[in-house]
């Protein structure tokens, strides 16, 4: 796994200095920084999910994730991850194509 950096929210509230909320944003961005792609993303959708309208774009802000990765986050858990592998972190075929040494 490699070391990821804790993304700096940029939500409202952690620019104008709000301590409180900005010890909540640090601890998601730091949980955030040791979970794979796809629990990101999972984690992503399910605290946008909660927060309700306007949910993704917050989280978007307080995470640096995009909003279209947070919504396919959502998308994923509404279908109860029926279609995401349990062994893998990808599906079969994702990712880059292997370079073909000649």
């Amino acid at each position: 796994m490699s070391n990821r950096q804790i993304h700096q929210c940029k939500c409202q509230e952690c620019q104008i200095g709000n301590q409180v909320i900005g010890k909540q944003h640090s601890g998601l961005n730091l949980l955030m920084s040791r979970l794979d792609e796809q629990q990101r993303r999972w984690m992503a959708g399910l605290e946008a999910k909660k927060l309700g309208h306007g949910g993704t774009k917050k989280i978007s802000a307080i995470t640096g994730l995009d909003i279209n990765t947070i919504r396919r986050g959502q998308e994923e858990l509404e279908d109860g991850l029926s279609n995401r592998p349990t062994q893998r972190i990808r599906v079969a075929g994702g990712g880059r194509k292997r370079v073909e040494k000649k």
